[in-house]
This record gives structure tokens, sequence and C-alpha cells, in this order.
């Protein structure tokens, strides 16, 4: 039923390749509230090598996983087939964010075609584990499309528009320091 390997082989990268979204699931050290995020657009996830991951982290409505990765680096992303092939891929690791400012992140976006408006950062993750699911109970669902929602508002949001978003994403909903807002990001970067 469930079965772990050794690193992310071909066939694995074409599973990850077929998903249109993932799951990442980040919690703190002590106490606090343990997160699970949805993750859309397809071509913000890659696999960078066998054993590294990342994928592009888009402002949004809070700053949780980017709050547990500089309290602990602990993150779990999740793979789920809705097709008739049933699998889940759970991939566990240390992750770190690297944002555009940072001199990787220039490294880090060359696995990507294209960078989505609103870009806060790249999260890359040191994967140790690797294992799957049977995923037999997970329902069908068809995709529809992708959900262009949160790209036409990043492309009409003016610079202070993410100051804004900056100062809301200073800290967790437990009050973990997020982005630092002795560094902010040069609302260029987010475009």
């Amino acid at each position: 039923m469930s079965k772990e390997f050794a690193h992310i082989d071909e066939s694995l990268r074409d599973f990850i390749g077929q998903q249109a979204m993932f799951f990442v699931a980040t919690a703190p050290s002590n106490g606090g509230r343990v997160n699970l995020s949805p993750k859309g657009y397809r071509d913000t996830f890659a696999v960078l090598d066998d054993h590294t991951v990342a994928y592009i982290d888009l402002f949004g409505s809070g700053a949780e996983t980017i709050s547990h990765l500089r309290d602990n680096g602990r993150i779990t992303i999740m793979f789920c087939s809705f097709t008739h092939n049933s699998r889940i891929l759970r991939l566990f690791g240390t992750g770190r964010v690297v944002r555009p400012d940072d001199t990787e992140f220039e490294l880090v976006r060359t696995h990507f075609k294209t960078l989505h408006a609103g870009t806060r950062a790249a999260i890359v993750v040191d994967v140790d584990r690797i294992a799957d699911a049977c995923g037999f109970a997970v329902p069908y669902y068809e995709l529809v499309d992708e959900r262009p929602v949160l790209d036409r508002y990043h492309q009409k949001a003016a610079d202070d528009t993410y100051v804004r978003m900056i100062g809301r994403n200073q800290h967790s909903i437990d009050g973990l320091p997020g982005l630092d807002a002795d560094h902010p990001l040069p609302p260029s970067a987010a475009r």
C-alpha cells in the first residue's frame, strides 16, 4: 500500500508534474497552530535535484510558512491525485526562505519558466524522506482550470500594496517573526 523512496526519481517527477496543486504543512516548535496551505499554479513548483524541491511563494493572506521555517525549518509537501490513478506523495524535509533579493534566488528561479506577479520568495526544501500512500479514499475531481484571481490581483496592485502586505506579514498568527521589517522586499521584487 505505501512505499518509501531513496530519491525523487523520474516516475516521481512525472507524478509531481501532473498535479495541478499541492499542499504545504508546517508547525511552530512550541505550541501554536499547525498550518496547512493549498498551493495552485502548477508552474510554481520545481524539482531541483533528487533531494531538493522548491516552490514560488506568492503574497497572500499570511506568513505562516515563512514564520515556521524561520523557527524550525520543518516542512511537509503533499501531492494528491484526484484522477482514477489514486496516489498520495509526501515530501518531508527542511525548508528555507530564499528572498528575491538573495543571491541564491537567481539560481533557483532558473528552474521556473516564469515568475508570477506577487512573488514573495522561493521556498527551497532539502527532502530527507519521500513516501507515498494509496489514496484509495480520495474522491475523484475534474480540473476545470487554474484560478486566475491571485495573478490578476497582483498584476493590478500598486507598489504601496506590497508595502502594506509586508507590514501584515511580519508575524505569524502566533506572533512568530515572518517577513523582516528591517529588510523589506523592494516592491519591484514582487512584480
